[in-house]
């Protein structure tokens, strides 16, 4: 049974622009094909949740690899789009961080499929942080369902 979803988006402006996708490369590191969060629609004034955005598009390197002809998004990479905005809201929240890397990936859970041309939103909250670590929960939803929700562990380096 999926879990109720971490935040409720009836009360957040899904249109919403809080972070560019510019802002989003001056936090983060990962560029070109590695960047999986696009911008950031809005975040709490304490910065301990908030909803990325990932726009699921045709030429994404995986796309003509990962089952031919019924282009998935992998798993990972869905994980991959939730640490990176784990990591944007924590560096946005502790600027002098050099570098957050990920340790742990736990309660992982694939609820549904998401393909070329979905908008797959990024749902943060944070359940724990201090100077050097932090663990939240994420979702990634898709046209109002849950495909995926998990559970990560971030340090800083």
């Amino acid at each position: 049974m999926a879990s109720p979803l971490l935040l409720d988006l009836d009360a957040i402006d899904l249109d919403a622009v809080a972070a560019d996708e510019a802002r989003v490369g001056e936090v983060n590191p990962q560029c070109g094909l590695m960047r999986q969060l696009d911008y950031v629609v809005w975040f709490n004034d304490i910065i301990t949740q908030g909803v990325g955005v990932k726009q699921v598009r045709d030429d994404e390197f995986w796309v003509p690899y990962h089952i031919p002809g019924r282009p998935l998004m992998p798993g990972v990479m869905m994980i991959e789009a939730c640490a990176q905005l784990g990591s944007f809201l924590y560096r946005t929240k502790t600027p002098s961080l050099q570098f957050c890397g990920f340790t742990r990936c736990n309660d992982t859970v694939f609820r549904g499929q998401v393909v070329p041309g979905d908008r797959m939103l990024i749902l943060c909250h944070e359940v724990e942080a201090s100077r050097r670590r932090f663990i939240s929960r994420f979702q990634c939803v898709v046209e109002g369902k849950m495909v995926m929700e998990t559970t990560i562990t971030g340090m800083t380096f």
